[in-house]
């Protein structure tokens, strides 16, 4: 299942290989401390996956200069922000606006809506996704929410205005 690449566009930031490295070294630490914080809150996420927990899937924010690699194996995680000149083979690639993404993660947009609409792209191992995606359906209060308190009210309100600015 493919979306038309002519609509997704594929790099919407310009590949600096200067800058996309310098900003996976500011954002790794915030991206460590979430997903350690989110996996000790949510186990019953990785259950859910199944066979799938080893699975490596890249989720490309086509409009960060960075791609994020995961693999949701609850004893070796891996959370991490990757330059794209360096991605990994992955089984399931994702690949939209930052702040779909972000509204995909807490189920409040429509996934398969945003595919059809030619707005999320996803190649690789569908059942994956799938899976991956009922995960994320089945927790319980908001990821995204919970990753933002991690840093107070200064978390909570760029949240917010991400929230506002994918509204509009």
């Amino acid at each position: 299942m493919t979306a038309h690449p002519d609509t997704v566009p594929r790099t919407a930031v310009p590949a600096r290989p200067v800058l996309a490295r310098l900003s996976c070294l500011i954002v790794q630490p915030v991206l460590t401390r979430v997903v350690r914080r989110i996996a000790a809150q949510h186990p019953t996420l990785f259950e859910r996956l199944g066979p799938h927990q080893g699975t490596d899937f890249v989720i490309d924010p086509v409009d960060l200069p960075f791609a994020l690699h995961l693999r949701p194996d609850p004893r070796a995680l891996v959370f991490r922000a990757v330059p794209r000149d360096a991605v990994p083979p992955a089984g399931a690639t994702i690949r939209g606006t930052f702040l779909l993404l972000l509204e995909l993660i807490d189920s409040e947009e429509d996934g398969d809506a945003a595919f059809f609409a030619r707005d999320l792209e996803v190649t690789g191992d569908t059942e994956a996704v799938v899976r991956l995606r009922n995960a994320l359906d089945d927790v319980d209060g908001s990821i995204a929410e919970d990753a933002a308190a991690m840093f107070g009210p200064p978390g909570r309100a760029i949240l917010a205005r991400l929230r506002r600015a994918y509204q509009t």
